[in-house]
């Protein structure tokens, strides 16, 4: 089993990369929509947020994400206590969800702080400039300047302890051709 993760920053370009990769017939475990789903269903995680985090946050069993986020980021104990609880979940799913397959890939944004680089064999970083990311970032998600700003450097100014040994670079400036990088690493494996 090889596992492989797609990293990079908000508006880098992952998706695009792991697009590709599915286009080729890989398998590509998505961890933001995974996650989402497994916050939604998973009852011991409603449990923590109920007992632990902000009991507003959840009513009749739904998670109030808007309640939730505001709760977690005016603490930062509360926020640690959810990205620990939610982070150990999707480690377990993607384990199950790897078992079976040669060569997988696994889509994050936030590699180091959830864990996953302990359970891969390799890196694939995808990088833009920050001009391009913002402009993806606010073009699809509608945000302005400043809020793409932020969360960007939220992100890139996690300093992980250590860095994974085996780290590829990928490109994804809007002008470096992706194909034919990916179809280098590939042959690589």
């Amino acid at each position: 089993m090889r596992l492989i993760a797609v990293a990079g920053g908000i508006g880098s370009g992952k998706s695009v990369v792991c697009r590709m990769l599915s286009a080729m017939g890989y398998d590509v475990y998505d961890c933001d929509s995974r996650a989402k789903s497994i916050m939604d269903h998973d009852e011991r995680i409603k449990r923590v947020i109920s007992e632990e985090i902000c009991k507003e946050a959840l009513a009749d069993g739904v998670i109030d994400r808007k309640r939730l986020a505001d709760a977690v980021f005016a603490d930062e104990r509360l926020l640690a206590k959810l990205n620990e609880t939610v982070h150990s979940a999707v480690r377990e799913d993607i384990a199950l969800w790897s078992e079976h397959r040669d060569t997988a890939f696994v889509e994050t944004a936030i590699l180091y702080q959830s864990g996953l680089d302990a359970m891969v064999s390799q890196v694939w970083n995808v990088t833009a400039p920050e001009t391009v990311r913002v402009e993806r970032v606010m073009a699809r998600n509608g945000c302005d300047m400043v809020s793409v700003r932020q969360r960007i450097r939220v992100q890139d100014g996690y300093v992980p302890d250590r860095i994974h040994p085996e780290v590829f670079e990928i490109v994804n400036d809007g002008f470096s051709p992706l194909l034919p990088r990916i179809e280098e690493l590939l042959s690589l494996l």
